[in-house]
């Protein structure tokens, strides 16, 4: 007759338990073997399904975001729906941090196009471009050669816009994921806009638009991006560190107005 631990009470089932450690068993033994060939198989069905549940959630992950930027931007039709797709564009880590989407500021019919770089602190709060010390700095610059970014008249306008429309946690460079992942929209940007020549300001403009770097070399010499004249400029930002570049800037200014003339 075999008893079950159940028809026992508590302090008989502890000692026959004590009674068996002593003799030397280490684990409980069924009345009957299991096969654990068959346990595997079933175990291992349910485990499969949730991998198979969720095929959405790995396209997610798998997006590439240049590839998914071109598609978005090529939807675009006009400034304002280039803003509002550009806006909702969730791919960039940038957007989690940044107070505003920071779009342009301007007469989008100028016929001088700037490209920054990015947000600063100022400009994340405002919302527009270059509205910060180095902004300032800008629009005197500009003044100087009869353009300004609130004049009326395509002849006097400016255009400013960014690589980049969100800020970049204290204000550093832009790697070069987050500017491939925006430059689809810095291309339409350009083609709505049309303007005769682009001013690249700084270095990360210069590396969307002609793929390389160092402003101090490619400043004030003339080339072409975005199928436009195209002139690099240090950015206002470096001015107000180095003061003596300014006499350099002024020249790069004074190019700029004599090309919009020979474009008249």
């Amino acid at each position: 007759m075999t008893l079950a631990l159940a028809d026992l009470d508590y302090h008989t089932a502890k000692a026959l338990i004590e009674w068996q450690m002593e003799l030397g068993a280490d684990e409980p033994v069924g009345d009957t073997p299991v096969n654990r060939y068959e346990a595997a198989t079933e175990t291992s069905k349910p485990a499969d399904k949730p991998a198979e549940a969720t095929p959405s959630a790995a396209k997610v992950e798998e997006a590439d975001p240049v590839t998914v930027a071109k598609a978005e931007a090529a939807r675009a039709t006009s400034l304002e729906s280039l803003a509002e797709i550009q806006s909702s564009f969730d791919l960039c880590d940038l957007k989690k941090g940044a107070r505003n989407f920071v779009f342009a500021d301007g007469n989008p019919e100028a016929r001088v196009m700037i490209i920054g770089e990015a947000p600063g602190r100022d400009e994340d709060i405002e919302g527009r471009p270059f509205v910060g010390r180095a902004g300032q700095l800008l629009d005197r610059m500009f003044s100087a050669i009869g353009l300004a970014r609130s004049a009326h008249h395509p002849e006097e306008a400016l255009y400013i816009t960014n690589v980049l429309p969100w800020r970049p946690p204290q204000n550093r460079d832009p790697d070069p994921q987050e500017i491939a992942m925006m430059l689809p929209f810095v291309k339409r940007h350009v083609e709505f806009v049309d303007p005769d020549l682009i001013v690249l300001m700084g270095n990360t403009s210069c590396a969307a638009a002609l793929g390389r770097r160092g402003i101090l070399k490619l400043r004030g010499n003339w080339t072409e991006a975005y199928g436009k004249p195209a002139m690099p400029m240090t950015h206002p930002a470096y001015l107000l560190r180095n003061t003596a570049a300014k006499r350099e800037a002024w020249a790069d200014l004074l190019e700029i107005r004599a090309r919009l003339n020979e474009l008249k």
